[in-house]
């Protein structure tokens, strides 16, 4: 097997004055033969490749990403890891990946500037209280951190809220998961691509999957278009983690997904001094706040209500983002915004996700993750490795399978999956 280097790593490390540096990554040319080829290079890609490497000693496989590694959902998100989640299914699924995000700095050897500052979500009625209320004590009956705040106790945490007589949308309390918090995006994937790599994982960009070739009712390749070369790469399993794309790419192996693809769009503002002390959320309003650590106020919203595979978003939702910003930080209206982008989330009927087996011997899912992808990056690959390498459901993607949807077993999280993600 022949191997380069990025170029891209190679361009940034030379700009930066650091020609001599070593890539994180080898980029590898594909062989003709893995025995698992994971199509998708963003988080929960790496994620299962890293996990297939080290958790099950599986080293024969590739990743084949159709961009750059992290160039889709997530390098396009607000990076928030958070378990506020209501049913049991997903408080146990979601807590296990904040766990592992709570040591992946240790683990990966790469700091993924992981800050726990926590979240709070806002109450700005009775029935907000009661429904929050009822929300944080289903969290603590699942064993996750929940502490309900009154009007006096979210001042204190963010005194830049508006707390004033004529507030539009007064603030009545709220609730905070304090294990909470964002953690840096571009870290996670170039933290598993370089520890995926390190393993054995070949790692292969700008290599478009267009079909998958089967032996009987089996997949047994995957059919690519590289440097517009078209070619085939064998394979004993082969695993969809496209987020948005994943109807379309179930579509090419012959079979249909219950998931609509929405763009999600967020945007930042110019960097200031610290301003904000948590990630903080009105599902009222529809938008969410938080500050990175280069100081950029970041503040996403709501779903695009129409199916779109665009990464830009609409206006619509851009002006009721910034119309809600400056009415529950009145002072934040001061600064200019730098950029805006959107990813394009996989939505399902019950906000959950799909983890498991298709319905094509030897093709294996990790899809459906809607507004919760990135959250979920180390439990959508350490659930989807174990299946790959062993044939059975891990425990915690059990109640997550296709076969739901036929059974009318629903996990219907769509309050608790909110918009922040």
């Amino acid at each position: 097997m022949r191997t380069h280097y990025s170029a891209w790593n190679v361009f940034a490390a030379s700009r930066s004055g650091h020609a001599d540096w070593a890539p994180a990554w080898r980029e590898a040319e594909p062989k003709s033969r893995y025995d698992v080829v994971i199509v998708g290079g963003g988080g929960h890609g790496l994620a299962t490749a890293y996990y297939l490497a080290k958790n099950h000693g599986v080293r024969n496989i590739a990743i084949l990403e159709a961009g750059w590694i992290g160039g889709g959902n997530t390098g396009r998100n607000t990076t928030i890891v958070r378990s506020n989640y209501l049913y049991p299914e997903s408080a146990r699924l979601y807590d296990f990946s904040v766990r592992l995000y709570e040591e992946l700095s240790k683990e990966l050897n790469f700091n993924i500037m992981f800050s726990q500052r926590g979240i709070v979500t806002l109450a700005h009625s009775r029935h907000d209280l009661d429904s929050q209320a009822r929300w944080a004590n289903a969290m603590q009956c699942n064993g996750i951190d929940a502490e309900l705040l009154d009007a006096r106790q979210v001042q204190a945490l963010e005194p830049r809220l508006n707390f004033g007589p004529d507030a539009r949308y007064p603030i009545l309390g709220g609730f905070i998961q304090r294990r909470a918090g964002p953690a840096r995006h571009d870290a996670v994937a170039w933290g598993y691509a370089r520890a995926a790599s390190a393993l054995g994982v070949d790692i292969i960009q700008n290599c478009e999957v267009t079909g998958f070739t089967r032996k009987g009712e089996s997949i047994s390749g995957v059919k690519i278009r590289r440097r517009g070369i078209d070619g085939e790469i064998g394979c004993d399993k082969a695993a969809l983690a496209v987020a948005g794309h994943s109807s379309a790419l179930a579509g090419l192996a012959g079979f249909e997904l219950p998931i609509t693809s929405y763009a999600l769009q967020a945007m930042v503002s110019e960097p200031v001094k610290p301003v904000l002390n948590a990630v903080t959320l009105s599902p009222a309003l529809g938008a969410y706040w938080s500050q990175s650590d280069k100081g950029e106020v970041v503040i996403g919203g709501a779903l695009d209500h129409f199916a779109s595979y665009g990464q830009r978003g609409s206006f619509a939702i851009t002006q009721q983002v910034v119309a809600a910003t400056t009415e529950m930080f009145p002072s934040l209206g001061r600064l200019r915004l730098l950029r805006q982008w959107a990813g394009i989330v996989d939505i399902v009927q019950d906000s959950s996700p799909i983890i498991g087996a298709s319905p094509i011997p030897g093709l294996y899912l990790n899809c459906g993750w809607g507004t919760g992808g990135f959250k979920a990056i180390p439990v959508g690959g350490w659930t989807l490795a174990h299946v790959l390498a062993t044939g059975k459901n891990h425990e915690l993607a059990e109640p997550f399978q296709l076969q739901r949807f036929l059974t009318g077993r629903l996990i219907d999280e769509a309050g608790a999956a909110g918009i922040a993600h």
